[in-house]
């Protein structure tokens, strides 16, 4: 451990304790190199605690009415606010996106608790006129249990808020087990929880490791649900050993979300929404712009204004104001979009800027790549198909509206797409017919708002959907309700014949 640095641990049943193996790892800046703290790695022993803690404490938080669980929602996202700036640094410090980006991350939790907050006075169900006399009918939701949630690194405020929200005031305690890459945000996301009331036990935080914490979490039989964000490859093994115990599991994968230019569409504006969508975050959103499809009308004028602004971007530390584009999140994320760079030039694509780790100066300290663009790319490469993850996009020419939609779906993926158009009509058949859970028009493909459902089709997930009164439906069950008021036994159908 290096000199100095914090020792923090887990919080299991309101108290917080270390793993039981003693052993421990560290958070490092990925700009810096410097230790931020070091944190248990935990394994199932602790799970174990925190499954119990957690199921103990669902005895009682279910039956707290909703509002009042939404009082503490409403007291969280206050913090927040209060914390915003503070939690906007340490994010740029753990995972080294730019602090203005960080910022719209803490935003984005406040956001989420005062939706899900306001959900706390809704959570409706439905009342239906029933088919016999003197028989009323409804729906309820209620909540199901202890939720495992499982969480990344890239948005590591604002994608637990999304999930540990909407399970609080839905009624369900949970066991929190954030990303190795950021355990500090996620013991500051608990700490705030607590002090804004959250009772002990109703959530729990373990650190470690997915191979000791998240598959015990994934296979213990008192956690009926599961939310994960993360790799298609991994997410396929949460499903197959969840599946024994028919638990619910929620999904949320990955992405290979294209942009389309067509031969009408504002240039300035689309180059505006390209970089920001390919390189906000270092490339590093599950919703990033990697690839660009373009009208062969407007190819090379695209391309040219495309090149001058990606030159443009600043690397560097986040927290410089003068910063464009921080580090990618550790020397492993490094290498392998350094890989996608040999594997783009094997495959006969060009490399129009970038391409390279950044070493000179302080950038040498960091995990820095340079923004990359490949140009003459076929929609069937590799680096047009698989997930980089990473600041790289590559140009896709097409002739016209129809093979642009063929390229833009010819993926495994659906998470994002967009089209930049004037023709109203190229729009709404876009809307239509981009197989993807969201579509933006005249925008990048990042920016989703808390009220509307996240997610999306094919490979990127299994079907459920985060934000929105949609995330309800996830940690919710739905309970029928009939209260005969005739004083006689009416036998459904048997008597409505």
């Amino acid at each position: 451990m290096a000199v100095g640095v914090k020792t923090y641990r887990n919080s299991i049943g309101g108290e917080w304790v270390g793993a039981a193996s003693g052993e421990t790892f560290e958070s490092v800046n990925p700009a810096t190199g410097e230790a931020l703290g070091e944190f248990p790695s935990s394994g199932p022993a602790e799970v174990d605690r925190a499954v119990a803690a957690a199921k103990e404490a669902y005895r009682s938080w279910r039956l707290v009415p909703a509002p009042k669980r939404a009082e503490i929602l409403y007291g969280f996202g206050r913090l927040l606010v209060e914390r915003k700036q503070e939690l906007a640094e340490v994010m740029t410090g753990e995972m080294g996106k730019v602090l203005p980006e960080a910022g719209g991350d803490v935003q984005e939790a406040i956001d989420m608790s005062f939706y899900m907050a306001g959900e706390g006075r809704r959570l409706f169900g439905q009342t239906t006129p029933s088919e016999l006399p003197d028989k009323f009918c409804m729906s309820v939701r209620t909540p199901i249990g202890v939720a495992g949630i499982i969480t990344p690194w890239n948005f590591p405020i604002a994608i637990p808020s999304w999930k540990i929200a909407a399970a609080l005031i839905s009624g369900n305690t949970v066991v929190f087990k954030p990303a190795k890459d950021t355990p500090l945000l996620g013991t500051l996301f608990v700490e705030l929880l607590a002090e804004a009331g959250l009772p002990a036990g109703v959530v729990n935080l373990v650190h470690g490791s997915g191979g000791s914490v998240g598959e015990r979490l994934v296979e213990h039989p008192d956690v009926p649900l599961l939310s994960f964000t993360g790799s298609r490859e991994v997410g396929t093994r949460v499903a197959e050993r969840a599946a024994p115990h028919l638990k619910h599991v929620h999904l949320e994968l990955g992405g290979k979300n294209g942009i389309i230019v067509m031969d009408d569409a504002d240039l300035d504006l689309a180059v505006e929404g390209i970089v920001w969508s390919a390189f906000g975050t270092s490339g590093q959103r599950c919703t990033a712009a990697s690839r660009v499809i373009v009208h062969e009308q407007v190819y090379d004028a695209l391309e040219k204004r495309l090149v001058a602004a990606v030159e443009r971007l600043r690397l560097g530390n986040g927290l410089d104001p003068e910063t464009d584009v921080g580090p990618v999140v550790n020397l492993a994320a490094l290498e392998k979009i350094h890989s996608y760079t040999r594997i783009g030039l094997d495959e006969g694509a060009r490399l129009l800027t970038g391409g390279e780790v950044a070493s000179e100066g302080e950038l040498a300290r960091g995990c820095f790549y340079r923004p990359t663009l490949f140009g003459e790319v076929e929609g069937g490469m590799r680096i047009a198909q698989e997930e980089i993850f990473g600041p790289t996009t590559v140009l896709i020419r097409v002739r016209d509206f129809d093979e642009a939609i063929r390229v833009a779906n010819g993926i495994e993926f659906g998470l994002s797409s967009s089209i930049f158009t004037q023709d109203v009509n190229r729009a709404f058949r876009a809307v239509r017919d981009l197989e993807a859970g969201i579509t933006y028009v005249n925008a990048g493909t990042i920016g989703a708002e808390v009220h509307l459902p996240f997610g999306g089709t094919k490979a990127t997930g299994n079907g459920h959907r985060e934000a929105g009164q949609a995330a309800l439906d996830f940690f919710t069950e739905w309970k029928s309700v009939y209260v005969d008021y005739s004083g006689r036994l009416q036998r459904a159908q048997i008597d409505n014949q």
